[in-house]
């Protein structure tokens, strides 16, 4: 038996790119993983109508950025920004973290790998 490696990890750095961007000392490292897990849940089920495959989080000192990647971003924002301004006031108390920017891309689900 040959030793098997996750293919999404060979990949990272060649033709993937990190699904979180974050550097976090030991002591907190952690806890800042399981808040992505969280998050990532949070959004998968509050956005199933939207057709949401990947989230993207970037962290910097105590702000937190999220890319959501939606074929429907309507459906994300809702009317006026109202859906937007409810996720992100649900995030920043969920996690005691400023969420200054929830930006949307449109994106071609069946081109879009994993």
């Amino acid at each position: 038996m040959g030793q098997k490696t996750n293919p999404v990890g060979l990949r990272v750095a060649v033709n993937r790119d990190w699904r979180s961007k974050w550097y976090a000392e030991k002591k907190e490292f952690g806890r800042l993983l399981v808040e992505d897990h969280d998050i990532r849940e949070l959004l998968k089920k509050r956005l199933e109508s939207a057709s949401v495959p990947k989230i993207l989080i970037e962290r910097a000192a105590n702000r937190c950025r999220i890319t959501i990647m939606t074929a429907r971003p309507g459906v994300v924002i809702g009317r006026k920004g109202a859906e937007i301004d409810k996720l992100k006031e649900e995030l920043s108390r969920m996690t005691a973290r400023k969420f200054t920017l929830i930006s949307l891309r449109s994106s071609n689900l069946k081109s879009m790998p994993n």
